[in-house]
């Protein structure tokens, strides 16, 4: 069913014109990813369909009575509730709910003596409780919970005031009220965005499930692979819908591409060959041969041109070393650093060697860049040693770019570092970085965080060191942009440790991986895919086999029943009675609270009324985990008589 259609939407600002005869449908229940560079107009598009702007041309519709939740990059909080009060509004119709159920429950303790009056009282609060337990009255409080922790809020932090927080938290703040919303259609504007790898995990998980339709702006292309199963791409103010994620996207694209590619070249063999036609026809110069010429003009100017395909601007990396290091490139042996009485790692070893391609991955917070910082001798560590090996040339990438003067233009940014290169060579590298004309001029205070990016990886290029150290380097980079970077860098000759959230960047460049985590630091072999089916592994606790391709829940179910078929009868049976007596007693404990909810003096206590329906309410939703296990041991039973 067809939740929007975008039909004919043109949008401009000015004499700018963003987007261009815009056509998109849009299936319930999708999950569509949408990419472009960057100021291709992809927020715009977001901010039409949300109401927040007005097509010039075009029609937007939705479904009746779509709900629409977006989250955009600058969060919208500005309240002094803390942050559990922030989300607990989400849920205001189930407390309102719950608050009328406690006044029903005084109001039936002072009607007891009035039958009819309590009667109808009685009626009213069944009503209300069975549409207080379908909303998940019961629940909101865990599920706030469960959301906080998985878009990584510490425990604790949801009872400081949400004005408090930083810009980052208060985009996932923005995150986990939307998605305890749970709107019909959810449109997320770089979701993953101040969010690390656990995080971003937890939340591809969540959207997975997601009842309704999601609509996604982000440069994660792992993150788009897992999630998304439909693409549209805006490109030169025009949009192309496509089946599939994002790898199945750049496959269809460039079959597209070439395809235009080989129409347009036809058309325009075409287009030649019947003007040469027409030529021949003027120069007999006889009236026949004339109006032969007009036809074929008339018709070759009713034909519709094909637009010549054009690939929209891309940065151009190339990576090369100006000499080879020594085999051994790097050792650090027992480095430890800690923050104001809180240690971020210690006892840190690492040996780089030459060719090694080592990703550093880890919660927020767990000092990885501040180890690049110390590797780099921008920081002092409180312990331990680094040591480069012969011939090592350290280039360094900083995600916040702290090495860029923001009183420099970009021409002499370049230049001043490397005064030995002419003008028209300078100008020509920052040509290679889309930097032409009077954006040379522009001065980095000015630029966007991309732009900035872009600044320092080509002073990183024209460094030609054989280590380089990069943190976050896809940052702010489009997705286009970051497969460049990903190619210059797998063609290298030199050694990398980069630190990034970016997991298909893992996946192409990295053949080490070594994770940090508060608790201690582990190293894995390969890139980010080998990694997590290790991980898996070592969570179903099969590090040297195979799980058989099974789940957790189910790798535990296995196991308990070979552990069953192990013990003997007698034992057996002795389990057998005692998960009989579990059911029995939680059955028996059931009927006795029905007994008492249907007793018109509880309610004469409001509070033992709502403590009595609420473990009511839980040995419900625990009987099925009871019977589940009674008839495992029971077929443990029956296999051995």
């Amino acid at each position: 069913m067809i939740l929007m259609t975008v039909q004919g939407v043109s949008k401009s600002f000015g004499m700018k014109s963003v987007l261009k005869d815009i056509s998109l449908t849009l299936q319930q229940g999708a999950r569509m990813g949408l990419i472009g560079v960057n100021g291709s107009g992809k927020s715009t598009l977001f901010r039409l369909i949300a109401g927040q702007m007005e097509p010039d041309e075009g029609t937007i519709s939705l479904m009746r009575g779509t709900r629409v939740g977006m989250l955009t990059q600058e969060a919208d909080i500005q309240s002094d509730l803390t942050v559990r009060e922030e989300l607990s509004r989400v849920f205001e119709p189930v407390r309102e709910m719950e608050r009328r159920l406690r006044a029903l429950e005084e109001e039936m303790a002072q009607k007891h003596e009035n039958e009819a009056e309590l009667d109808r009282l009685s009626r009213e609060y069944a009503r209300l409780t069975d549409r207080f337990e379908d909303a998940g009255g019961y629940e909101w409080p865990s599920r706030i919970q469960g959301v906080l922790a998985g878009l990584g809020f510490a425990r604790g932090r949801e009872e400081q005031p949400a004005s408090v927080l930083s810009g980052g938290e208060k985009t996932r703040l923005c995150l986990a009220r939307l998605l305890l919303t749970q709107p019909d259609l959810l449109m997320l504007d770089e979701p993953t965005n101040h969010l690390d790898l656990a995080s971003i995990q937890w939340l591809e998980d969540t959207l997975k499930k997601y009842r309704g339709t999601v609509l996604i702006i982000s440069h994660d292309r792992y993150f788009m692979n897992s999630v998304c199963d439909c693409m549209a791409e805006i490109s030169m103010r025009h949009l192309v819908q496509y089946e599939g994620n994002y790898d199945q996207f750049t496959v269809k694209r460039q079959a597209d591409i070439e395809r235009q590619i080989r129409e347009y070249k036809l058309q325009q063999a075409e287009i030649a060959r019947q003007q040469a036609i027409i030529q021949r026809y003027r120069m007999y110069n006889r009236e026949k041969s004339i109006r032969a010429a007009e036809s074929r003009e008339k018709r070759l100017e009713k034909m519709e041109k094909l637009e010549k395909p054009v690939n929209e601007q891309h940065v151009r990396f190339s990576f090369e070393a100006r000499r080879r290091s020594g085999d051994d490139v790097l050792k650090v042996r027992g480095l430890s650093k800690s923050f104001e009485g809180r240690t971020l790692f210690e006892n840190f070893d690492l040996h780089l060697r030459a060719g090694d391609r080592v990703a550093i991955i880890g919660p927020n917070g767990v000092g990885k860049s501040t180890l690049l910082n110390i590797i780099a001798r921008k920081l002092t560590a409180d312990a331990g040693q680094v040591e480069f090996g012969a011939n090592v040339d350290l280039g360094y990438y900083q995600q916040h770019q702290t090495g860029l003067d923001p009183e420099k233009d970009v021409l002499n940014e370049l230049w001043d570092a490397f005064p030995r290169l002419d003008l028209d060579r300078v100008r020509s590298v920052l040509a290679l970085f889309l930097f032409t004309g009077d954006d040379v001029y522009k001065k980095i205070s000015m630029l966007s965080g991309g732009e900035k990016g872009r600044v320092s990886l080509c002073k990183l290029m024209l460094k030609r060191d054989n280590l380089l150290l990069l943190d976050e380097p896809t940052n702010h980079l489009d997705m286009d942009s970051r497969e460049v970077l990903e190619g210059a860098l797998e063609d290298f000759d030199g050694t990398i440790l980069a630190v990034s959230h970016d997991r298909y960047f893992i996946n192409r460049v990295a053949n080490r991986i070594i994770e940090m985590r508060p608790d201690g630091v582990k190293e894995y072999l390969g890139n980010y895919d080998d990694y997590l089916e290790k991980k898996r592994r070592e969570e179903a606790g099969m590090e040297d086999a195979l799980a058989g391709g099974m789940t957790k829940t189910q790798l535990d179910k296995q196991r308990r029943k070979e552990r069953l078929m192990r013990e003997s009868k007698k034992a057996l049976e002795k389990q057998l009675e005692a998960a009989e007596k579990r059911v029995a007693d939680a059955e028996a404990e059931i009927a006795r609270l029905e007994a008492r909810m249907s007793d018109p003096a509880l309610y004469q206590n409001p509070e033992e009324a709502r403590q009595v329906a609420q473990r009511h309410a839980e040995l419900q939703a625990g009987m099925d985990a009871l019977y589940e296990d009674w008839e495992e041991i029971s077929e443990a039973v029956s296999g051995q008589s």
